[in-house]
């Protein structure tokens, strides 16, 4: 089971700068102007072997006019809402503020562990200063820390990965593919579902966010057997206005890792999508298969080169990951409903093929033969070794003399050449450089 810590807080408190912190990225903006987040960003944290999803929410405002103000607030109740721990921020060099008070009155009642973070604390005379947010009471403990300096993080992920739930067991392998089907609300995928299990399991409308929990179903037809995971169910009446976009991303998160194939459905109508790439790039930092599902493409006028064109623009789209098997259906017509069934199954064979050591270096060995790593500063490496490593999703070691010095120009290289001798179409693959 995946688990999902949310950042939450009023605008300005330095929600982003701790995101970048805690995942080591760069990936959310971070500007002094408040409400800069306006939308989500999604990364994983490993810390002392143990791994979580992190959910950067934009700024909570209370009674404000502004639009995009209001979506954020959304975005914190949602967010409140799916994840299991809350990582609630405020700003030593300000202090208790009224919107302080209203996040905290607001997570009181989320029955979520919570735990209270101190920011902007640069120097050991503002500890002390932090002692004012006891006043919130919604901690028994402050942990106080500069996001941008790192001071403190440490001992922060020590307490969130102690509160968190693990499961220390692995799942017990049934040999049976898992294969998430996710995308934007009002795609089709419960349409999809419907249609391979025959039956209305799961309620289907033109209203887009219908769906909302994930189902399994277990299929068994065509020669196939799967467990189909689904973000289906029926949407409450009094969650009518909320962010929807966001929530499918929340549910497609707990889905995607979850499952070993990922059925990715976007609209032929309406192209690729910001809210497509997102869902698209968590599948792949999560390391799973994937298989684009073009749905509705009997609504689409068509030429001669129609389906070629649209192919071209989905895997400029994708770069640099572009070896992703893409299929135009019709979920409703049935129209190539099995051939989207082999694909998944193909692409579950890729993650899950292991290569002998023998066969990988008499081939990838004669590859680097022929077309060397460039020597840096006068210095030659030379790859002696290459190993396939014991992970779920593949991943190559390649043992030379001075892996420092080989640039990802080169790895890309070596992993296309992977592709091209072994069929690994639909599988994000990592190539690792090690020391012989």
């Amino acid at each position: 089971m995946s688990n999902i810590v949310a950042i939450v807080g009023r605008p300005n408190v330095g929600k982003s700068t701790l995101f970048n912190r805690l995942t080591s990225s760069r990936s959310a903006i971070v500007d002094e102007a408040s409400g800069v987040t306006r939308d989500r960003h999604y990364g994983k944290v490993e810390w002392n072997g143990k791994e979580f999803s992190l959910i950067d929410t934009g700024g909570y405002i209370v009674g404000s006019e502004d639009v995009f103000e209001a979506e954020i607030r959304k975005q914190v109740l949602i967010a409140i809402e799916e994840c299991d721990l809350i990582l609630f921020v405020v700003d030593v060099t300000v202090g208790v503020s009224d919107l302080d008070k209203e996040v905290s009155n607001l997570l009181r009642k989320a029955n979520k562990k919570v735990i209270l973070i101190s920011n902007k604390v640069d120097n050991n005379e503002l500890i002390y200063d932090s002692n004012v947010f006891y006043g919130l009471a919604i901690s028994d403990s402050i942990h106080s820390v500069s996001a941008i300096s790192g001071s403190g993080t440490g001992d922060l992920l020590d307490e969130v990965v102690n509160s968190l739930e693990f499961d220390e067991q692995e799942e017990e392998e049934t040999g049976i593919p898992k294969i998430a089907i996710v995308g934007r609300p009002n795609v089709g995928k419960s349409s999809l579902l419907n249609t391979l299990i025959g039956k209305e399991k799961n309620i289907v409308t033109n209203i887009a966010g219908t769906t909302r929990d994930s189902l399994t179903t277990r299929f068994n037809s065509f020669g196939y057997e799967f467990d189909l995971i689904d973000t289906a169910g029926i949407r409450k009446k009094g969650k009518v206005n909320e962010d929807i976009e966001f929530y499918s991303v929340m549910r497609s998160i707990r889905a995607i890792e979850n499952a070993d194939v990922c059925l990715l459905m976007i609209e032929a109508t309406e192209g690729v999508m910001a809210q497509d790439m997102n869902i698209y790039n968590v599948i792949i930092k999560n390391k799973k298969g994937v298989v684009i599902l073009v749905n509705k493409w009997d609504l689409i006028e068509k030429s001669a080169n129609t389906a070629k064109e649209f192919e071209e623009i989905i895997k400029q789209k994708l770069a640099p990951f572009t070896d992703v098997p893409i299929l135009f259906i019709s979920a409703i017509n049935k129209q190539r409903i099995i051939k989207a069934l082999e694909e998944a199954k193909h692409v579950y064979e890729n993650r899950t093929k292991k290569i002998t050591t023998s066969k990988l270096n008499d081939i990838m060995l004669e590859v680097v033969n022929q077309n060397p790593p460039p020597s840096i500063k006068g210095k030659w490496i030379k790859i002696k070794f290459v190993t396939q490593l014991p992970t779920y999703a593949p991943s190559f070691a390649f043992f030379c003399n001075l892996p420092q010095y080989v640039k990802d120009s080169y790895k890309r290289f070596l992993e296309n050449k992977l592709r091209e001798h072994f069929d690994f179409k639909g599988v994000p693959i990592q190539v690792f450089m090690r020391k012989k």
